[in-house]
């Protein structure tokens, strides 16, 4: 599994993109937290995971990839039992089991559930690629990718089911989708997203939905104006802060939001208000180029892949990236509901870091061990 390195292939410039956003993270975590006593260890525990995760980084990338392809039913089984387990016994969260609880530190299967996802529709694609694209396929695929979101859909943790279809459809797409199955899936989605709006801003209420996630879908579609408080409170601090940052914002450690503690859960999902308000429009703007810079790299390394087992991996790491990216800039500005999806490589989370360098890492395995590419 070892053979046929060549580490002259290694993606340095993946490498460091994702060492600066991650050490530009852990710095903007240490603004966020300061002052409480409570969240002070956050920071070591981010500075440990992230030297963990890229020690982890270089041991996979020193793997050959389809390695992990043989493994395909060991790593869905022992990722089905431990998203089980999370759903009988695990640490709830906002109505949610979310975390199992090691000594000090949370450990959320779910955040590693999504690269097991993309290893099996890798395994999948790379094993069919040429059958019909017909709907056994499609479905087949689907089933594969339910197989792990289900367990995650009891939790309920729906935000995590939605980025695992996402992944689902980009994954199709790349390996050859038909346009009709697009437009049938498609209206069928759009169909169904509109019903469950529709329905809940009746206030009709929905089994497979916790109350708190219709409550945020009718915070979203109907805004009450007068309300300062309760469940819009996160969401309006944290478009005052990225408004107050002005050009080139109020400087690390001195926003008033973040510093006086208006802007809640500024370490995690609103992290990227807390940096719009200390570093302005020019910091926000530095941290999506970051992030793209690493999704173009990803894509770069899927379009030179040798088979299409790397490709699909390459594609799959920088469609999680750019989907939790999206999403998580979208619900600081407002744009989208609140998820709870984390700022890839900048929102504080072990488990969501390690995941994420356990996905570079299979990226840089593709990329040691593709075709002559030219970067």
């Amino acid at each position: 599994m070892l053979r046929d390195i060549s580490w002259r292939y290694f993606d340095f410039w993946l490498l460091g993109t994702v060492v600066l956003a991650t050490a530009f993270g852990t710095t903007m975590i240490r603004s966020a937290v300061a002052g409480n006593e409570e969240l002070l260890p956050l920071i070591n525990r981010q500075i440990y995971f992230a030297l963990a995760g890229l020690v982890l980084t270089f041991l996979v990338a020193a793997i050959d990839y389809r390695y992990w392809m043989a493994l395909y039913r060991p790593i869905f089984i022992v990722m089905s039992i431990l998203l089980f387990s999370l759903y009988l016994s695990a640490q709830a969260v906002f109505g949610a089991a979310r975390w199992f609880q090691v000594g000090v530190l949370f450990v959320q299967p779910t955040e590693f559930a999504k690269i097991a996802a993309i290893l099996l529709l890798a395994r999948y694609f790379d094993k069919t690629q040429n059958e019909p694209r017909d709907l056994r396929w499609l479905l087949t695929a689907f089933l594969w990718t339910m197989g792990l979101a289900i367990w995650i859909l009891l939790q309920p943790n729906l935000s995590n089911v939605i980025v695992l279809m996402v992944i689902l459809v980009s994954l199709l797409w790349f390996n050859g989708m038909q346009l009709k199955h697009v437009l049938l899936f498609g209206g069928i989605g759009f169909l169904s997203l509109g019903t469950i709006v529709l329905l809940s801003a009746f206030g009709v209420r929905l089994p497979f939905l916790q109350e708190y996630q219709q409550q945020r879908i009718i915070n979203f579609i109907l805004p009450d104006p007068n309300a300062t408080f309760g469940e819009r409170y996160n969401v309006d601090q944290a478009l005052i802060a990225i408004g107050s940052g002005g050009l080139f914002g109020e400087g690390y450690g001195y926003g008033t939001q973040t510093q006086l503690r208006f802007l809640k859960v500024r370490h995690t999902d609103f992290i990227f208000s807390a940096v719009s308000e200390e570093f302005g429009l020019v910091g926000s703007l530095f941290v999506i180029l970051v992030i793209v810079l690493v999704i173009w790299r990803c894509l770069r390394t899927a379009q030179k892949a040798r088979d299409v087992a790397g490709m699909n991996i390459a594609y799959g790491v920088a469609t999680l990236i750019f989907f939790q990216g999206m999403v998580n800039i979208g619900v600081n500005l407002n744009i989208v509901p609140v998820s709870g999806l984390p700022l890839p490589f900048i929102s504080y989370g072990g488990s969501g870091l390690t995941s994420l360098m356990l996905g570079i890492g299979l990226v840089q395995s593709v990329a040691m061990r593709h075709k002559q590419m030219e970067f």
